[in-house]
């Protein structure tokens, strides 16, 4: 399928590792241009970078002047036609609420929210003056699935989610398209690293960390965590031209996990 995305110049943020890695690897398999925003590189992000169609920018999106940092640094390739704010990060407390102090609330909406809404300010007008645009933003089930273990993330997502609809209402007029994609527990460091979820909670518990990544894949109907791939496919999907009439709207994909919705 031709998504149309030949020599398009996208950005994406938190670039190097997980979900935003094979969000870059997927759009350069289409055919377009990558800024790939990240605090960190990594070497796979290194290993793209050689191939001429991603450009690796160091920056600091959690804070204000970040965002328009990173789009400064796209526009000496060109006009950004799509932006993929990915950016985030989740800790997972066992104490309760009143364990999480203000620095966290704002740490937690600096980068999971307020990071997507600056750098969608900075893109913005490469969009307006061309007439068309895609914008994806990489949410959560936890936008509409509370936990009270990952409290300020969920509100920080339940906030890109609310962002995201209410932008497109704005945009769509326009010609540019804004959607959300709200992934349940991936195959990522986030979920499975050394100091991810499953590993924090194992450690509460005094119990294993696998034993508890299988507790949470035994809630899924797929029976397995949703991988990196599965959700840059999806993203992607939506940021080409073959999506040309999806706006507004938010996408599960998250093994059968959420049973309500």
């Amino acid at each position: 399928m031709d998504l149309q995305l030949d020599d398009r110049l996208a950005v994406v943020t938190g670039a190097s590792k997980g979900i935003g890695l094979a969000v870059t690897r997927a759009l350069v398999a289409e055919g377009a241009r990558v800024v790939a925003g990240a605090r960190d590189g990594s070497a796979e992000l290194s290993e793209l970078a050689e191939g001429g169609r991603v450009y690796p920018v160091a920056v600091d999106l959690s804070i204000p002047s970040g965002p328009a940092q990173l789009i400064d640094a796209a526009r000496e390739h060109g006009a950004v036609e799509v932006l993929v704010n990915n950016v985030g990060a989740v800790t997972t407390r066992l104490d309760g609420f009143l364990a999480v102090p203000d620095e966290d609330w704002l740490s937690s909406l600096n980068l999971t929210f307020l990071a997507a809404v600056r750098t969608t300010r900075a893109a913005l007008p490469d969009m307006l003056a061309a007439g068309h645009g895609t914008i994806v933003n990489v949410s959560s089930v936890n936008a509409f699935l509370p936990d009270p273990a990952v409290i300020d993330y969920c509100a920080a997502k339940a906030a890109l989610t609310n962002f995201s609809k209410a932008l497109s209402q704005e945009l769509g007029p326009k010609g540019i398209r804004v959607n959300s994609v709200s992934p349940g527990p991936v195959s990522t460091a986030l979920w499975l690293g050394e100091k991810g979820v499953a590993a924090t909670v194992a450690a509460a518990q005094g119990g294993d960390a696998a034993a508890v990544a299988d507790a949470v894949v035994g809630q899924m109907v797929t029976g397995r965590f949703t991988t990196p791939e599965e959700v840059a496919d999806l993203v992607v999907l939506l940021a080409g031209e073959r999506a040309a009439n999806v706006t507004g709207s938010d996408f599960m994909i998250d093994g059968g996990l959420v049973k309500t919705l």
